[in-house]
C-alpha cells in the first residue's frame, strides 16, 4: 500500500517540462518545424519565447517538406526571424505563390538558399540577389521565358560571389551560370522536353543573348543529371564544351547521369584525355557509352575516391577489379558504389558470358574486402545468380559489410540455391506470370497466427543471415531483374512486362518476413517477387518495422490477382510513421476496406497507386481524404473511365485544397493516350520521389547538396 501511494503521488505530481535544462530543451525544439516554433510555441511561455529564437534554431530553416506552410506564414516568419536565418531551404515549395519570395529579402545574412521547384521569375530573382551579399550558395530553377538581361548590376555582383550552384533547367539556358565567376561547385537538373504543349519540336540551341561563357577555373565538383529526351543532350554538350577547352586543375568530382544512348564526341573524348593526365578524382559517375569499350578507366587517376557510379556499364569484374579497385588498394574511403545494370561487373569477361551465367565469387569477395566501408551499394537490374558452392553467396558476401545502410539488390540474387535444389516446385512456380484471368489452384489461406508462420520460416537461409547482420540498414530494395514499371517518363503506359528470372521464381513470403530484422528500416521498396502466397511477410515488416516512412510494393504474386490484400491491410494498421506509400500492381481494387486500413496510417502524406484494370471507389477515397488530414499527394493511375477519374479529382481538390495549401491530386486512366501531358504537370519533387518508379539507392553521391 505504501508503494502504492508512493506512485500515485508521483503520477499527480507530473514532470514539468520546463524542468528541463536549456540544452534538453533546444534538443526537443529541434524537432518542431521553425513556422511552429516562431509562431506558435514561442507564444506558450516567456521560457520558451526565448528558447524558440536560439541561434541553433534559426541560424538554418528548413521549409521543403513543410506542407502546412503558406504565404501569409513565410511573410511572418521572415519578418520576425529573417536577419537571424543564415540557410534557407524552400525546396519544392510549388504551391507557394511566387510573390512569396520577395519576403526572402528580408534574410540579410543568407549565405545558402535553396529554390528548387518554387516559381520565380527573372525579375523577382534579381531584385532578391540584390539584397543577399553574403550568399555563397543558391538552387534556383530556370523556367521557359527566363531573360539573363534583366539581371541587376548588384544582381550579378551577389552570384560572381556564389561558389556553389544548383540549377534546374525547364528551358535551353545557361541560367545564370555565366554570372557566377567563383563557382567550385556545379549542379544541373536537365529537366527539357523535346516537344512544346502544342507539339511542336524544340531545339538544343541556346536563346539570343546567351553565348556568354560559363567559368569553371575554379570548379571542383561538376554533376549533370539529364532526364531522357535529345534536346537535354544537345544543351550539356554546350555546358561541357568549355570544359574540353581547359579542365580545372582542381576537378575532382565529375558525374554525368544519363539515360539511354549518348554518344561520345570528340570533345568529350578531349575532355577526358584531359582528365586523365591532369586531374586525381574522388567521385566519378560517366554515360556508359564512354565507359564501354574503352579503356579510360585505365587512365584516369584518383585520390581518396568516395564515389562510383558505373550503372548499366558492361564493365566485367575483371576490370573492375583491376582498373578501378586496383587490386584492392585504397578503397577504405569509398563510401557509395552504384553498379546497378552492370550485368558483368561480377564476372571475370563479359565477351561470352551469357547474363543469367553464375557470378565470381572472388570478384565480390575483392571488392567486398576493399571497400569494407560501403554505406551504400546498388547491386539491382541485373542476374547476379550464386553458385552452389557453400560460403560463396552473395548474401553470405554482403554480410561483411557492417556499415552499409542502403542496399539495392536484385530478386533473384537472394535465393539460396541449395535449400532450392532440394524444393518441390510450388503451386505459383507452375502458373505463367502474365496478365490475364488465372486457373483456380487452390485457396491460399493467409495464416492469423505470426508466431507459428515464424516457426514455419527458414531461419538459416542466407538472406535471412544478411538481414540479421545488417541490423542498421535504412533503405532496402529487392527488385526484380527484369521489371519494368507500368509508368516510364515520357512514354505511354506499358502494356506487357517481361517475366521474372527463373531463380526468382521461389522468393516470397519468408524471404519478406526476413526483412522484419531490420529494425531501423526506413525505406522499402519490393518489385516482382513472384513467390509470394499471402503476403504475410509484410506483417512481420508492419509489426517489427516501426520507423518506416517509405514503403514500394510492385507486381507481388501473380499477376492476375492481388494475393496479399488482406495481410498489406493488416500490415498498413501498424505503420504509424509511413509517409510514403506507392503500389503498383494489376487489378487493384482500392476500395472502402483498402482505405479504411490505409487510415490507421496517421503520418501519411503521399499515396501513389498504378494499376493496370485498377478500380477504385469514389466515396473511400473522399473518406480516406477526410480523416487522413496530413495527406497532401493523392495520385492514382487505375483502369477507371475518364469522366470517374476527373470527377474525383475535382471534388477532392474542391474540398481539401483550403485547408491543405500544398495539395496535388492526379487520378487519371493509365492507359490514356494524354497520359504523358498530365505527367508533365505533376511537380518534380512528386515525380521523381515517389510516382516514377526507379532504384535510390546510390543514385547520387552522399551530401551532395543539402
Amino acid at each position: 500500500q505504501e508503494v502504492v501511494s508512493e506512485e500515485s503521488e508521483e503520477d499527480s505530481n507530473g514532470v514539468n517540462l520546463m524542468e528541463f535544462s536549456d540544452e534538453i530543451l533546444l534538443h526537443i525544439l529541434s524537432y518542431v518545424p521553425c513556422t511552429d516554433l516562431v509562431l506558435n510555441v514561442r507564444r506558450t511561455c516567456r521560457k520558451l519565447a526565448t528558447l524558440c529564437l536560439d541561434k541553433s534554431l534559426t541560424h538554418t530553416v528548413l521549409l521543403q517538406k513543410d506542407y502546412k506552410v503558406n504565404k501569409d506564414k513565410v511573410k511572418q516568419l521572415m519578418r520576425d526571424i529573417g536577419k537571424e536565418i543564415y540557410q534557407l531551404n524552400m525546396a519544392g515549395c510549388y504551391w507557394l505563390p511566387s510573390s512569396t519570395i520577395d519576403h526572402v529579402t528580408r534574410c540579410k545574412n543568407l549565405v545558402k538558399l535553396n529554390l528548387s521547384g518554387c516559381h520565380i521569375t527573372s525579375l523577382r530573382l534579381s531584385k532578391m540577389l540584390s539584397t543577399l551579399q553574403h550568399l555563397r550558395s543558391l538552387a534556383i530553377d530556370v523556367n521557359p521565358g527566363f531573360d539573363a538581361s534583366q539581371l541587376s548590376s548588384e544582381c550579378k555582383a551577389t552570384l560572381s560571389r556564389v561558389s556553389e550552384l544548383k540549377q534546374t533547367l525547364y528551358t535551353p539556358s545557361y541560367g545564370v551560370v555565366p554570372c557566377c565567376t567563383s563557382l567550385e561547385k556545379l549542379l544541373l537538373y536537365f529537366e527539357i522536353l523535346d516537344r512544346s504543349r502544342e507539339g511542336f519540336m524544340l531545339s538544343g540551341q541556346l536563346m539570343v543573348g546567351e553565348s556568354n561563357v560559363p567559368h569553371y577555373q575554379n570548379l571542383r565538383v561538376f554533376y549533370a543529371r539529364l532526364a531522357p529526351g535529345y534536346v537535354n543532350q544537345e544543351v550539356v554538350r554546350l555546358y561541357l564544351a568549355v570544359l574540353s577547352d581547359r579542365t580545372p586543375e582542381n576537378l575532382h568530382a565529375f558525374l554525368i547521369s544519363a539515360p539511354g544512348s549518348f554518344a561520345e564526341t570528340g570533345a568529350t573524348k578531349n575532355l577526358l584525355d584531359s582528365m586523365a593526365r591532369n586531374v586525381r578524382l574522388d567521385a566519378l559517375q560517366l554515360p556508359k557509352a564512354w565507359i564501354n569499350g574503352s579503356g579510360l578507366l585505365q587512365h584516369l587517376k584518383f585520390n581518396n575516391p568516395f564515389y562510383f557510379s558505373f550503372s548499366r556499364c558492361t564493365l566485367s569484374g575483371g576490370h573492375l577489379i583491376q582498373r578501378v579497385i586496383n587490386g584492392g588498394k585504397d578503397l577504405k574511403s569509398l563510401t557509395s558504389l552504384n553498379l546497378s545494370g552492370c550485368i558483368h561487373c561480377l564476372a571475370p569477361e563479359s565477351l561470352f558470358r551469357k547474363a543469367e551465367d553464375d557470378i565470381d565469387s572472388s570478384i565480390l569477395e575483392s571488392l567486398v574486402a576493399s571497400c569494407c566501408n560501403l554505406r551504400h551499394l546498388n547491386l539491382s537490374a541485373a542476374h547476379h545468380h550464386s553458385s552452389e558452392s557453400i560460403g560463396n553467396h552473395l548474401c553470405q558476401l554482403l554480410s561483411r559489410l557492417k556499415h552499409l545502410l542502403s542496399l539495392a539488390l536484385p530478386v533473384c540474387s537472394i535465393t539460396d540455391v541449395a535449400a532450392n535444389a532440394e524444393k518441390p516446385p510450388t503451386a505459383s512456380n507452375l502458373v505463367p506470370q502474365t496478365f490475364g484471368r488465372k486457373v483456380r489452384i487452390g485457396i491460399q489461406t493467409y495464416p492469423r497466427n505470426l508466431g507459428d508462420q515464424a516457426n514455419q520460416k527458414i531461419e538459416s537461409s542466407v538472406f535471412w543471415a544478411l538481414m540479421g547482420s545488417l541490423r542498421f540498414l535504412e533503405t532496402l530494395e529487392i527488385i526484380g531483374s527484369s521489371f519494368s514499371s507500368a509508368m516510364p517518363r515520357n512514354e505511354p503506359a506499358i502494356r506487357n512486362s517481361l517475366p521474372p528470372c527463373a531463380r526468382a521464381q521461389s522468393v516470397g513470403d519468408s524471404e519478406v518476413a526476413a526483412i522484419s530484422q531490420l529494425t531501423y528500416l526506413q525505406s522499402l521498396t519490393l518489385a516482382q517477387l513472384p513467390n509470394i502466397l499471402t503476403g504475410s511477410g509484410l506483417v512481420h515488416i508492419g509489426l517489427h518495422c516501426q520507423h518506416l516512412r517509405t514503403l514500394s510494393l510492385a507486381n507481388l504474386g501473380m499477376m492476375g490477382k492481388v494475393v496479399y490484400m488482406s495481410a498489406l491491410m493488416d500490415m498498413l494498421k501498424h505503420c504509424k510513421c509511413l509517409r510514403d506509400l506507392r503500389l503498383e500492381q494489376p487489378y487493384f481494387c482500392a476500395g472502402a476496406q483498402f482505405f479504411q486500413a490505409l487510415s490507421h496510417c496517421s503520418s501519411l502524406q503521399r499515396l501513389c497507386i498504378v494499376s493496370r484494370s485498377g478500380t477504385l471507389q469514389s466515396d473511400a477515397v473522399m473518406s480516406f481524404m477526410a480523416n487522413c488530414l496530413e495527406v497532401i499527394m493523392c495520385h492514382m493511375f487505375m483502369g477507371e473511365s475518364l469522366t470517374v477519374c476527373k470527377n474525383l479529382q475535382q471534388s477532392i481538390v474542391r474540398s481539401f485544397q483550403a485547408d491543405r495549401p500544398a495539395l496535388n491530386v492526379v487520378i487519371f486512366p493509365l492507359l490514356h493516350e494524354d497520359l504523358t501531358e498530365v505527367i508533365r504537370d505533376v511537380p518534380m519533387r512528386h515525380l521523381d520521389e515517389i510516382t516514377l518508379f526507379k532504384s535510390r539507392v546510390a543514385e547520387e553521391p552522399p551530401n551532395l547538396w543539402w
